[in-house]
């Protein structure tokens, strides 16, 4: 489908940063593409031609691993999947897989690259996404490393109220073995631990849909490791 940027309702808050006459250009070297949950939306090792711009649904980033696939985190709309092979290596080193219905924004490397020449706004708010990024891989790392199962847990269940869906009652579109993966601990751990947290009255689970309870608890679990 292909994009009118100058109207587009999902700009990134790089792309606020362009003139009209930019967003212009930018339109014919744009494409928004559809998936559906469990489509790869970008494939490790392949070679990037486009950057990919989540503008609706929640996607996975994920590589794979000597051993397993590492589940990296979940991204939500009005991200970036791509950037760090649109300034590095050609070569996609991760994939990113549609955890929902997802719509993908491709954008043309070479116009994008083009737009990081010429506008200095742009650049600079691309590279402020960049390194809050970078942030958040460090903090995450320290956490899937130095917190028990329960903190961590806590920590995914206050990241997808506050930042992903930003309400305390959510749908979890993710699987056990998924959350699992993306925390360093086995299905049976997470289940057991979601189960501890009904128990103690923090969480009620109905299905997929998580509803937190009582939300200083889970901050002192997390702030506690």
């Amino acid at each position: 489908m292909a994009n009118n940027c100058q109207f587009c309702e999902y700009k990134s808050p790089a792309e606020e940063k362009l003139s009209a006459e930019e967003l212009k250009m930018l339109s014919p070297n744009c494409l928004t593409v559809k998936f559906k949950k469990g489509d790869v939306i970008i494939r490790q090792g392949t070679y990037s031609t486009n950057v990919a711009y989540l503008k609706r649904g929640l996607a996975k980033i994920h590589i794979d691993g000597p051993y397993h696939v590492q589940v990296v985190r979940i991204v939500k709309p009005r991200n970036y999947l791509g950037l760090p092979t649109t300034f590095g290596d050609k070569i996609n080193q991760y994939s990113v897989t549609a955890i929902d219905e997802c719509e993908v924004c491709f954008i043309d490397i070479t116009v994008f690259r083009k737009m990081l020449e010429t506008n200095p706004a742009f650049t600079n708010q691309i590279m402020i996404e960049l390194c809050k990024s970078e942030l958040e891989s460090y903090q995450k790392c320290v956490n899937r490393t130095q917190k028990q199962t329960r903190g961590k847990l806590a920590d995914v269940l206050l990241e997808f109220a506050n930042v992903i869906f930003k309400n305390d009652e959510f749908t979890l579109n993710v699987t056990q073995e998924e959350i699992g993966n993306l925390v360093d601990a086995s299905r049976e751990s997470v289940s057991r631990v979601f189960t501890e947290f009904g128990k103690d009255g923090i969480i009620e689970m109905n299905g997929k849909t998580v509803k937190i309870l009582d939300k200083s608890a889970l901050l002192t679990i997390s702030k506690n490791g």
